[in-house]
């Protein structure tokens, strides 16, 4: 008998489960896919307050989302980074004063002590002047984050693990029926084998498949209005020689990023479009592709065109539907509680951004709190997994990592480091030469790598590595993609074998 049973893998299921397993609750959490595999991977890599919010009249989200920035920045300096934004002024659009009074809300709505106050900036003088049209004189510059949003997922499932939460990837629930007070969950993994288990209450963080779940699962009608939106991003080859990040206004009202993405490339996103159909199954059009390139390509002096695109990916959101267009919906998160006292409670989180996951956990565990003997509250302090270090303090662990590690060259420390943290140390430790780190799949992806991912962070597939636990699926060609597909299939076969020997 677990206390809560939560389904869905992405950011808001794994932050529940480390909060409410960290409160010493019993946790089990199923994902039919592997972590984060749906929009927690798909978002556009920030955390922050969301400046455009504020023209919506969003001033508590906002307020609660700048609050958040710098608590995750000390949670988890390895893969969440300060960034700067520039805001060019556009004479056809938003009025300068209108402008800097925002920002001037932005800086004080929710506090800030680690990141920079906005200011205003010549762009024929500043390093982020020289890549825009001579138009655009003038702008605006100011703080966020930007963040490695499946690493974010992942390691709050370590973390939850850690205090004894039970973690499955790639498990269904493929029922979930009240008897009584209880809930009685059937489980089935991909091998086909199935498992039933009881909770005390039952977490529907299924992101965008929360209406399907309570429609063909837990066979429910409690809900609050739902709408499928989804958002899509291009990523170029860098378009810029400096690390500041760009949000440019459009004619249409939308706001659209331009941002260093792995050094060496830019991402550029994201669109609003409603959506119908399966969200696996989400991709980006051509027109979207179009609207995101004519976009930037108003504000940057070499015109950005599709045929440049060397990666897209897409995600759907389930936002609470107010009416109106996609891009005018609220992305704070609605929590609706059904049950309680001689019937088991459903939990079920709707919409939410990346930002607010930690708060978000903490509020759903304060409305089963009115049903069930709940803890205190203990995130806001506690760093994630490999964590444990200065927000300033990178560089010298990538030094201390190489000292510990020579086979590693600086590039590929800096990685380590912004991928792990400390935990890169008792990775890497001990790897005197390059024979020491195993098999060589490119990249500065190695066997000893892949390894830990495989034992520790539920890695599986090809897929799992190079597009969620890392990103070096935009530098392996197809040839390199294949053989560390072969050498994980290798791995599952001899795992499997020795599992049958230990239980014959």
């Amino acid at each position: 008998m677990y206390d809560i049973a939560i389904i869905g893998g992405g950011v808001n299921g794994c932050g529940i489960a480390r909060d409410a397993a960290g409160r010493g609750l019993s946790v089990l959490l199923a994902e039919q896919r592997d972590l984060a595999s749906a929009t927690s991977s798909a978002s556009t890599k920030l955390i922050h307050g969301g400046l455009r919010y504020l023209e919506n009249y969003e001033f508590m989200m906002v307020r609660h989302a700048l609050r958040e920035r710098e608590i995750l920045l000390r949670m988890a300096p390895h893969i969440i980074w300060p960034l700067r934004f520039v805001l060019p002024h556009h004479a056809g659009l938003r009025p300068a004063w209108l402008l800097r009074l925002g920002l001037f809300l932005y800086d004080h709505l929710g506090g800030r002590d680690l990141l920079p106050a906005s200011r205003g900036i010549d762009l024929t003088r500043d390093v982020a002047g020289e890549a825009l049209k001579p138009a655009y004189a003038r702008g605006f510059e100011y703080s966020d984050c930007r963040a490695d949003d499946a690493r974010l997922v992942v390691l709050n499932a370590m973390d939850a693990r850690q205090r004894g939460a039970r973690i499955l990837t790639r498990t269904k629930v493929i029922s979930a029926e009240r008897v009584g007070d209880r809930w009685s969950i059937a489980l089935q993994s991909a091998d086909g084998r199935t498992e039933q288990v009881q909770a005390r209450a039952l977490i529907n963080a299924g992101g965008p498949w929360v209406g399907a779940l309570l429609d063909q699962t837990i066979r429910s009608d409690s809900r609050a209005p739902m709408r499928l939106v989804k958002g899509s991003h291009i990523v170029f080859p860098r378009l810029f020689d400096h690390a500041k990040a760009y949000i440019f206004q459009n004619t249409d009202g939308r706001i659209v990023f331009a941002i260093p993405y792995e050094d060496d490339f830019t991402l550029i996103g994201t669109t609003d479009v409603d959506y119908i159909g399966d969200p696996s199954a989400a991709e980006i059009t051509a027109d979207e592709v179009t609207y995101l390139c004519k976009s930037v390509s108003e504000y940057f002096r070499t015109p950005v065109i599709p045929n440049s695109v060397v990666w897209t990916y897409a995600g759907v959101r389930a936002l609470l539907d107010e009416g109106g267009a996609a891009q005018k919906l609220s992305r704070d998160y609605v929590l609706t509680l059904d049950g309680g006292g001689a019937a088991a409670p459903l939990l079920n989180v709707c919409g939410g951004k990346l930002t607010t996951f930690r708060r978000l956990a903490e509020d759903a565990l304060r409305k089963l709190g009115g049903v069930m003997e709940i803890g205190p509250a203990w995130t806001a302090g506690a760093v994630l997994p490999g964590g444990d270090f200065p927000v300033d303090g990178a560089p010298a662990l990538e030094q201390s990592l190489m000292d510990a590690a020579p086979a590693l060259d600086a590039a590929l420390a800096r990685r380590l480091v912004r991928t792990y943290g400390t935990r890169a140390m008792w990775i890497m430790t001990g790897a005197q030469t390059l024979a020491d780190l195993g098999e060589d799949f490119g990249a500065g992806l190695f066997e000893r790598e892949v390894r830990y991912l495989v034992e520790h962070e539920w890695a599986q597939t090809a897929d799992d590595i190079l597009w969620r636990r890392t990103k070096l699926g935009l530098r392996l060609d197809s040839t390199a993609q294949a053989r560390l597909a072969a050498w994980l299939l290798d791995h599952a076969r001899l795992a499997t074998s020795g599992n049958e020997e230990t239980h014959q």
